[in-house]
């Protein structure tokens, strides 16, 4: 698959166009180069309340068969969604791969869009009927819990404080933190990184890694992870650490990077859904078995993902009951 490159220089644009700026020198002259929205430099890195002990991975089992598309069950969540006629899912539009607007249609694509897509078919027989929010890393739990969407499907870790504020669906893709660098740069590792800034998105598990690691980087927060990789290319910090699904997808934007280090952390993405709505959990997961099953999943992965090298198997459910 090419690299789009009019599509990094379109984003790359917009996530730059902040208020805030930083001055640099160039051959004596100091330039002014702009800072994305929203940066906390260093970032706020709350303390996590205490969470009893889960398997974070554990969701709840489906109910036998899927219903017909069209043929949702009386009273069930997923007949309200098909009477008012779309699903509505919170998303990433920046993030390349996974979700983001494909420039020759302006469509969202990618990934993530292929798994929301599949539920959309699922309740209705068409995977069009979807209308999808673009929402921040620090907006997902907020929407959901605000029932202002059906679920959010945006590389979201199951952990088990999350467990307690939002349910998730089975895992639908693996994952861990790493990092991004300039190529040359000789980082290699957390350790190399003692006082220097590392970029991840506010209200993700990757700032309290950062944070928690003991060289003592400097976290530094943005509203999307596309905001950290224009602060890596204007030198504004040393590195970008996230999940190494989201960072290969920064490298195949920006050949001038790679990813690199050990996984800090185990990363398993679930699709959030209102704790009010243990329906549509087990409904998700039956749509999640099918996908793995008849090859979905699969060739949605070769599509998108193929940089990560050959498709993995699928996750494997775990339930709870």
């Amino acid at each position: 698959m090419k690299r789009p490159v009019a599509l990094l220089v379109l984003l790359t644009l917009l996530a730059g166009c902040g208020s805030e700026a930083r001055p640099q020198p160039t051959g004596g002259v100091r330039a002014v180069v702009p800072l994305p929205e929203n940066v906390q430099d260093p970032a706020e890195v709350p303390s996590p309340p205490p969470a009893p002990n889960c398997t974070p991975r554990a969701s709840l089992r489906p109910t036998g068969t899927l219903p017909a598309p069209g043929r949702m069950p009386a009273g069930s969540t997923m007949a309200k969604i098909a009477a008012r006629g779309r699903l509505i899912v919170g998303v990433d539009q920046n993030a390349y791969l996974f979700g983001f607007r494909d420039p020759a249609t302006g469509d969202l694509v990618g990934f993530e869009i292929d798994m929301a897509r599949a539920v959309a078919k699922a309740i209705f027989g068409d995977p069009g009927k979807i209308q999808f929010q673009a929402i921040t890393t620090a907006d997902r739990i907020r929407v959901i819990q605000q029932g202002s969407v059906d679920m959010v499907v945006r590389t979201m870790t199951m952990t088990c404080e999350r467990w307690q504020q939002v349910s998730f669906s089975t895992e639908y893709l693996a994952s861990h933190q790493r990092l991004l660098v300039r190529r040359g740069s000789g980082i290699r590792e957390f350790s190399d990184l003692g006082g220097r800034k590392v970029c991840a998105t506010r209200g993700s598990t990757s700032i309290r890694t950062i944070a928690a690691q003991p060289s003592k980087p400097i976290p530094v927060a943005t509203d999307s992870t596309l905001d950290c990789l224009v602060m890596l290319q204007q030198g504004q910090v040393d590195a970008v650490s996230t999940i190494d699904v989201l960072l290969a997808g920064l490298a195949a934007q920006d050949p001038s990077t790679e990813v690199t280090g050990a996984r800090s952390s185990d990363e398993p993405a679930g699709i959030g859904i209102s704790k009010d709505s243990p329906d549509l959990v087990r409904f998700v997961n039956g749509v999640l078995e099918k996908v793995r099953s008849d090859g979905t999943w699969t060739r949605s992965y070769q599509r998108w993902l193929s940089a990560l090298g050959p498709a993995p198997q699928p996750p494997a459910p775990v339930y709870r009951d």
